[in-house]
């Protein structure tokens, strides 16, 4: 499992320069606009300082024990047999773009082993190893091109999954968007051909919302949306609590011109670093949330605003790990909807 997550080691003995290398790669990573947390490993134990004296008490208590401040917080747990540390990683993933280890040497990771100073080889039996790192070389640039590579890698093995939101009420239309037939005298939905374009580029489709799916796609699972949250963002989050490690494609159900070829064009705008993408239209101030991409990581974010009254997708333009992107000009048509019967009649006529 450690190999699709971003999680990386720095190992070697005492004095060879793990934290020193940690320090100096870390300004470069958050500039890159990554996200990373550190786990350490101290054999010796967790000395907190004259600074926690209360916070000391309360863990010497037998508490667990979080202290939060202005800008920062620190918590200090203790190794409970039911929480172990890989599930620590793991939920550390859903935070970060990033988790590097310093030490933990035997954990299945991929890691680097730095070599102390008149060291030539490393220790014996270190699986994973992705380069062992010199005492006198350029460990921060050789460090950094490994982590570029490495996350390159991990972001290209997370699946990704399509999302149709069907849970409109269709109030404008009056009638079932996603049930439109795609010419007149054809049998084809707007359904089937959102469904068409979009499983050649994803791992899988799922449709979400409370609409009617025809008997011939009865294969394909339908979520209902999550109580309680409203508009398209109900969908969304319903899709990444079902499947909480995938990305997910969203596209909403009356997109009569969706091409692959916009699909795509999504897909490539993301990168290290970035949770969510949200086109927007050339000559335009409008984000298009209904047919973007949202990263799994995506999920906490949209999990707090939905906790604090706000269900509009848009607002998660203004969090700093999404982006928007203008839409090249030939893919534009892909985002054009229909809201309204003579929009859709039109479009029924046209084809």
């Amino acid at each position: 499992m450690f190999e699709s997550m971003p999680i990386f080691g720095v190992c070697g003995y005492s004095g060879s320069g793990k934290t020193t290398l940690l320090q100096q790669i870390l300004p470069r990573l958050l500039n890159g606009g990554l996200r990373v947390a550190v786990v350490k490993h101290d054999v010796h134990g967790i000395a907190t300082g004259d600074d926690c004296k209360d916070s000391e008490r309360l863990f010497d208590a037998g508490a667990d024990v979080i202290v939060r401040g202005p800008g920062e917080s620190l918590g200090r747990y203790r190794n409970h047999d039911d929480i172990k540390l890989h599930d620590q990683l793991v939920g550390l993933v859903e935070h970060y773009d990033l988790v590097l280890l310093e030490g933990f040497k035997q954990l299945p990771c991929r890691k680097v082993w730095l070599l102390k100073d008149g060291e030539t080889s490393p220790a014996g039996g270190i699986g994973n190893c992705e380069a062992v790192l010199p005492w006198d070389a350029d460990r921060v640039t050789m460090f950094q091109t490994i982590l570029s590579r490495f996350l390159d890698a991990v972001a290209g093995q997370t699946s990704v999954f399509g999302c149709i939101l069907i849970g409109g009420r269709s109030r404008r239309m009056g009638r079932p968007k996603h049930l439109l037939p795609c010419a007149k005298n054809s049998r084809e939905t707007w359904l089937d051909r959102t469904l068409s374009v979009l499983e050649p580029v994803c791992e899988r489709v799922i449709f979400a919302g409370a609409g009617v799916v025809p008997e011939d796609m009865s294969d394909v699972p339908r979520i209902d949306d999550s109580p309680s949250i409203g508009g398209p963002m109900a969908g969304l989050l319903s899709a990444m609590r079902w499947a909480p490690r995938a990305e997910f494609l969203l596209v909403a159900c009356d997109l009569p011109r969706l091409s692959q070829g916009a699909l795509q064009w999504v897909l490539d705008q993301r990168s290290p670093g970035v949770w969510a993408v949200l086109p927007q239209l050339p000559s335009s101030s409008h984000i298009e949330p209904l047919l973007a991409w949202y990263d799994f990581r995506c999920r906490p974010v949209l999990e707090s605003m939905a906790a604090s009254g706000c269900c509009k997708l848009k607002k998660i333009t203004q969090h700093p790990k999404a982006r928007v992107v203008t839409v090249s000009e030939a893919l534009t048509e892909a985002w054009s909807d229909a809201d309204m019967p003579q929009e859709a009649d039109r479009w029924i006529e046209d084809n």
